[in-house]
């Protein structure tokens, strides 16, 4: 079935190019219009199933018509944003009041930079067209912080796990490793809003560009009790703490004596992400073995599957997200296709899993 697409922005250019590279991708582009007033009644007579929105317009911006959206029928949206400081914080609203995804435009350049296929555009689109619109706008559960909240929360994985192997018997530190990636945004918020500075240190990846991560980092600090920063070279994994992988750069755990560090490189791109979940989630393994906890949330792909398994081969707890409650279920579904998760846990249980495994005690060495 063909992915049917509305197109709001104020550019002609704009707006011809879009539809252009859409349909020469195989999407059926249904109509568009200069701003979110124009397009409403348009909408309202034939709604698509993937909107592209751009954020700034001169007479309603895009994340006030986003939340509209959001409020009476739910709906794919990607956003179209400069990269610009101002283009990072707006488009952070956006994901968080419910967008599936976005891209960038350049200042110059843009009618050739849109036109080619591989601006991220298409696989925007195609992405927002796989996603859950009931899973778009989670919010917040009532029940305070996750440490108060019952454990029961997960059902096992079917499949089997894989054996365990020791690693770093020397300290009981726990460190928790998280990738994420379509519809993270408004996810992970719901996550780290529900633990409080006792929980373990953190890090992440979320599949971002450069620049974006840093506007992504300082929201979550400014809406969580934790300590929320974009990684850099040599910072310290500490409880309470959140390390997020800088946009066009890989993250890596590392070890200094009893310490955790993190290790901020550049490398190819892995799982056609850079950041990519599994190299973080392959030095974890190495690094934390069984003092390590995994988790694989919403996005499309398969990044971070391979590396949960090793982080459950060398004895961490894992699990993934849920299939009702992520966005788009291509990274946790290939999780539990591998057999790499212990645990499949819904959106609103995350928090009180991390919680319960960093309270038990740590797996035996095998010998």
């Amino acid at each position: 079935m063909t992915t049917r697409v509305f197109v709001i922005d104020d550019s002609a250019v704009v707006r011809t190019t879009l539809t252009g590279a859409l349909s020469a991708a195989g999407f059926e582009v249904i109509g568009s219009a200069a701003d979110p007033l124009f397009a409403w009644p348009k909408l309202q007579s034939d709604w698509p199933d993937v909107i592209v929105l751009d954020v700034e317009m001169p007479r309603m911006d895009g994340v006030t018509f986003l939340k509209r959206v959001m409020a009476e029928r739910p709906t794919p949206v990607v956003m179209c944003s400069t990269l610009t400081e101002r283009g990072c914080q707006i488009t952070m609203d956006a994901l968080a009041a419910g967008a599936a995804g976005f891209v960038t435009k350049p200042k110059e350049g843009l009618k050739a930079f849109l036109a080619d296929q591989g601006s991220g555009l298409v696989d925007a689109v195609r992405a927002a067209a796989r996603a859950n619109a009931r899973s778009l706008r989670p919010g917040l559960p009532a029940g305070g912080p996750a440490a108060a909240r019952p454990a029961a929360f997960a059902r096992r994985a079917t499949l089997e796990s894989a054996p365990a192997a020791g690693a770093l018997s020397e300290t009981t530190d726990r460190v928790v490793a998280i990738g994420i990636s379509t519809g993270g945004v408004q996810s992970i918020e719901v996550v780290l809003r529900q633990l409080d500075r006792t929980a373990p240190g953190i890090v992440m990846v979320q599949h971002m560009p450069e620049k974006f991560t840093a506007a992504f980092a300082s929201r979550l600090n400014g809406v969580c009790e934790l300590e929320v920063l974009e990684a850099r070279d040599g910072d310290r994994v500490l409880p309470g703490r959140v390390l997020i992988a800088p946009g066009g750069r890989h993250v890596r755990l590392k070890r200094s004596g009893a310490q955790y560090l993190v290790e901020v490189l550049d490398g190819p791109v892995v799982n056609h992400h850079r950041p990519s979940v599994d190299v973080l989630f392959r030095s974890v393994a190495a690094c934390a073995g069984r003092n390590a906890i995994g988790l694989v949330m919403t996005g499309m792909g398969d990044d971070g599957a391979r590396g949960l398994r090793d982080m459950k081969a060398a004895g961490a707890r894992t699990a993934a997200q849920d299939e009702a409650t992520s966005v788009v279920f291509g990274m946790p579904a290939e999780a539990i296709r591998l057999g790499a998760a212990d645990d499949v846990v819904g959106l609103h249980d995350i928090a009180a899993w991390i919680v319960h495994a960093s309270r038990q005690p740590l797996a035996a060495v095998p010998t």
